[in-house]
């Protein structure tokens, strides 16, 4: 039930980002991101071209992400479904993010490389909406083992919530029993 009780109105748009996280190679991870806007209603665009329901907007990144580092080595874009085709001028748009890391500060990062109108406002979304699931795909790559916590796991999780905050009693619980088992 929702907070504010079950709508009583029509159902007008659905935004969906998924994003999945692969082994790709000895030192690198493949993430893919896709942004789907789903519209249920008849709209109008902005040039005044009647639409029936359906998708608006299907972008769909792909990332090769260093297992050491976490920097972007490669993207590609993939665009299939825009509302106008001089969107597709934008598949480019994003390019400068390669060599970027994710680690704190990704988001605002990619905003200042590519956002604010230097390209595609949804594909600057759907990337900065990665950040945190490659930190999480890292982790799950990580830990498949009792072993996989290490100290640049734990700089990558300091402060990213509450639990994980700095001063916080889990980070500190990991942290001995990282050093207890280099003291073995």
């Amino acid at each position: 039930m929702s907070l504010f009780g079950k709508p009583k109105g029509k159902k007008y748009h659905t935004r969906t980002i998924e994003v999945s996280t692969y082994e790709y190679d000895e030192q690198r991870l493949a993430v893919e991101g896709c942004l789907t806007d789903h519209r249920f209603q008849e709209y109008y665009l902005a040039t005044g071209e009647k639409r029936p329901p359906g998708i608006l907007h299907q972008m769909i990144i792909h990332l090769l992400v260093s297992k050491t580092t976490l920097e972007i080595e490669d993207l590609h874009v993939e665009m299939p479904c825009v509302p106008r085709e001089e969107c597709l001028e934008t598949i480019n748009s994003i390019e400068q993010a390669k060599g970027l890391r994710v680690t704190g500060g990704f988001s605002l990062k990619v905003k200042q490389l590519v956002g604010h109108g230097q390209g595609c406002n949804h594909l600057v979304a759907l990337l900065t909406a990665m950040g945190a699931p490659v930190i999480q795909g890292y982790a799950a790559f990580q830990l498949q083992g009792p072993s996989g916590f290490t100290t640049d796991l734990i700089h990558m999780l300091a402060d990213t919530c509450w639990t994980w905050r700095t001063d916080g009693p889990l980070i500190n619980a990991v942290q001995e029993r990282i050093k207890a088992k280099n003291e073995e």
